[in-house]
């Protein structure tokens, strides 16, 4: 079925297609485009808004658009538990945060963005990513291992809204599951963090009017983000394309100037599959599926409100440890939430300020457990300037120490002894970080 869609989908736009394939005629820069590709928290379907700005003839035909953005963050952080802070823009580990009080002066990241188009219905995006703070290299954010260049995406893009409703991508991408996107000026929502999906894969579309449906067919293994199917006996090997997501959403007007989207999506393998002692990548013996409903109001495009709940079908094998006295708690199915809000104070003047709060959990242990719950509140404050790039201010807390990394202890001395965790229902901490993300 999937290949007689693709044959659809290549032939259509073949039909429809006036023009051959020729080279680039020009190189462009897009300030607006290139924010709206390398935010990396707001709105994650980057393929969505690469067809929407060559629908609007923003992106040109042959054409090779460059766009490059940097985060540079001042930030201070304060634990009631010594070196535990839940904050997850950073990996909460102990090579990073030492003490009850931490503070940085740093770069957080810096992407560099390529969009080739062909012509009115072939494009290729590439996004190259440096990401110290949150890279999974070993030691500090000095360490070597932490400060490389990665492909963060890179996709191939078949298709022309404007002259056919179906399209497709192949590459490596974000999965379609849920709303991922934050109101925050900066901060990820801890449903990100938790079911946010980037892997290989091919994806395929069909929008008309306010209906919009996608499939992507991934590969299997531990990929890149919340996404892990086993491929064999125990393997974490991905030579099979056995995973997928499905998603679909509408739009639609529900009085003059109030818009509504709800939407709903289903992944087969999420990442909460592993057994006990818990580690990032290690094989499963089976997949864990998983499954989101989330909706969005937008009023006059000023004010958003947002939310979303996603939740795994069975429980997470990894949640039990079997060793007293951590065994009372059983394993866990996993599930987040998120609701937020942001306002748009001054839609029309050249610094266009917004307002936003936003809370979100992460829920993966029975109560009273260590690792029961992590919260995350955030308000924030931002200055968009020239419609690219914004300096912004949040206050943050949060509630709960839950590092998936060894969540409900090890089997072994290292890292910690049988019938212990790091994980710490108690630990909660309180932060501000001020920051600018200067889009070109």
């Amino acid at each position: 079925m999937l290949k007689k869609l693709l044959f659809v989908l290549l032939f259509g736009n073949l039909a429809y297609s006036q023009q051959d394939i020729i080279a680039i005629k020009s190189i462009d820069f897009n300030s607006e485009v290139t924010a709206k590709m390398l935010d990396q928290n707001q709105d994650l379907r980057k393929i969505n808004i690469l067809l929407n700005e060559r629908k609007n003839n923003t992106i040109k035909n042959n054409s090779l658009t460059i766009g490059t953005s940097i985060i540079s963050l001042l930030d201070y952080q304060h634990s009631n538990t010594d070196s535990k802070f839940g904050y997850l823009m950073r990996h909460p580990t102990a090579n990073n945060q030492i003490g009850k009080d931490v503070s940085e002066a740093v770069i957080h990241s810096f992407q560099l963005s390529l969009t080739a188009t062909v012509n009115h219905w072939l494009t290729s995006y590439v996004e190259i990513l440096y990401n110290p703070q949150q890279a999974f290299g070993s030691g500090t954010i000095t360490a070597l291992e932490r400060n490389q260049l990665q492909l963060r995406k890179g996709i191939v893009v078949i298709g022309d809204l404007n002259r056919f409703p179906l399209y497709g991508a192949i590459g490596k991408m974000d999965a379609p599951f849920g709303q991922m996107g934050s109101v925050n000026p900066f901060t990820n929502s801890t449903s990100w963090h938790a079911f946010a999906g980037l892997s290989y894969g091919a994806q395929l579309g069909f929008k008309k009017g306010g209906f919009h449906a996608k499939v992507m067919t991934a590969q299997g293994g531990a990929q890149f983000r919340a996404m892990h199917t086993p491929v064999g006996d125990n393997t974490k090997t991905p030579s099979k394309l056995n995973n997928y997501v499905a998603d679909i959403n509408y739009t639609f007007a529900l009085i003059e100037k109030v818009k509504v989207l709800i939407g709903s999506s289903y992944l087969r393998g999420s990442a909460y599959c592993q057994e006990f002692p818990v580690t990032h990548f290690s094989p499963c013996k089976d997949n864990n599926p998983a499954y989101t409903f989330y909706g969005n109001l937008n009023i006059d495009n000023r004010l958003t409100v947002q939310g979303g709940f996603a939740k795994t079908t069975k429980v997470w094998e990894g949640t039990h440890n079997p060793t007293p006295p951590l065994d009372i708690y059983e394993a866990s199915k996993v599930s987040t939430l998120d609701i937020g809000a942001k306002y748009t104070v001054n839609p029309e003047s050249k610094v266009i300020y917004t307002v936003s709060g936003e809370f979100s959990n992460l829920k993966c242990g029975p109560d009273g457990a260590p690792w029961e719950r992590q919260n995350q509140m955030v308000i924030g404050l931002s200055g968009l300037i020239n419609n690219s790039s914004k300096l912004f201010f949040e206050m943050f807390r949060t509630e709960g120490y839950v590092p998936l990394n060894f969540i409900s202890g090890s089997n072994d001395f290292e890292p910690f002894p049988p019938g212990t965790t790091h994980s710490d229902r108690n630990a909660n901490s309180l932060g501000f970080v001020l920051g600018a993300q200067l889009t070109f």
